[in-house]
């Protein structure tokens, strides 16, 4: 069986990793798996796991932040786009098709349904829940506003953001090996990150935070989206990282994580027991209430409450880490899930 990834975004940030967190629950079920990336993205996760990529159109409209006028210039692109796809998915002649949030999903089950191969779509966004969830099955990720309704279509799934299982085997010690001098093992960690990416509102927050009388070990991890950004840094009490790879050593290392309201990294938080802080408003001013999805493992924080809320979490550690063992289980078990839907969706046939 043969499964042909379509992912929106530029290959190196949570569309990506769903993509290959999904990707590895169906190669350890015999699935073969292809991906196909926009002509312009970089694809840097893909690089680092050594594997090849198609190279298709894949228009972008902003996600959760998508205006009427970008999306009417998205959907005109879309057309093209899926006829561009319909070549690459005749040529490869996969089983079964996933389109991969956003303008991965809108194009992979688009060009699917031309193409007549059986396709889910992995939703988050108001744009893929409204064009995907017409044409064939779909899963749907916290993020998306559907993930809280009551659904009763059989061709819609609730799932959790999938993860690479290996996450919950970071190593502490290897971590503190990449800590420079001014790291202090016996404060507290804090972790800030906001995905791959640095965004404003986080080193916002990591800024105000090193000012504040919290006394505690900052660190912050992320490439910034504008290089300004890097001013909030500095601060002889911030860490800066960087992009970094080794995530999940970070996450056995914190005490607390501050994270942005949505993603693959809460999800990675909660499997490692880390407690969370989700920062409201960081990505474009949306919200997912990641609180409610997960009552009690996430503490949800304004960028104005930040300080506040994260001496709550710290005096409630044990508490919230008892919170997300009672999830853990169900979320490592996401990717296997979802392999399943696709799996089964493939063997309807064409």
């Amino acid at each position: 069986m043969k499964a042909l990834f379509v992912i929106t975004g530029r290959g190196m940030g949570g569309d990506a990793v769903t993509a290959l967190n999904i990707a590895r629950a169906l190669s350890k079920k015999g699935v073969e798996c292809e991906f196909a990336l926009d002509h312009t993205a970089p694809g840097l996760l893909l690089k680092k796991e050594d594997i090849h990529w198609h190279k298709i159109s894949i228009p972008q409209a902003g996600g959760h932040a998508a205006t009427k006028i970008a999306l009417a210039k998205a959907g005109v692109k879309t057309t093209r786009a899926a006829l561009e796809a319909v070549k690459l998915i005749k040529n490869q002649k996969p089983d079964v098709l996933i389109g991969v949030i956003g303008g991965g999903a809108v194009v992979g089950c688009l060009s699917a349904k031309i193409a007549k191969v059986p396709a889910v779509g992995i939703l988050i966004t108001p744009m893929d829940a409204k064009v995907c969830t017409k044409l064939n099955s779909n899963i749907v990720l916290p993020e998306s506003n559907l993930y809280q309704q009551d659904l009763d279509n059989e061709r819609l799934h609730k799932a959790y953001s999938p993860i690479n299982p290996e996450v919950i085997k970071g190593n502490k010690n290897k971590a503190l090996e990449k800590m420079p001098d001014s790291f202090n093992p016996q404060k507290t960690t804090l972790l800030f990150s906001s995905g791959s990416s640095l965004f404003e509102k986080t080193a916002q927050a990591v800024r105000d935070i090193a000012l504040s009388n919290i006394d505690a070990n900052i660190l912050v991890v992320g490439h910034p989206l504008k290089e300004e950004y890097l001013e909030y840094l500095e601060n002889e009490n911030i860490i800066n990282l960087g992009y970094v790879d080794w995530i999940q050593d970070l996450y056995s290392l914190a005490d607390v994580a501050v994270l942005t309201d949505d993603g693959v990294m809460i999800h990675e938080a909660i499997a490692c027991k880390t407690p969370i802080v989700a920062l409201t408003g960081v990505k474009y001013g949306r919200y997912h209430n990641m609180a409610a999805v997960f009552p009690g493992a996430v503490m949800e924080s304004s960028l104005e409450n930040l300080k506040e809320t994260l001496l709550n979490a710290l005096d409630n550690l044990n508490r919230i880490k008892e919170e997300a063992q009672r999830y853990g289980g169900d979320v490592l078990n996401s990717a296997d899930k979802i392999a399943d839907i696709i799996i089964n969706e493939a063997k309807k046939g064409r």
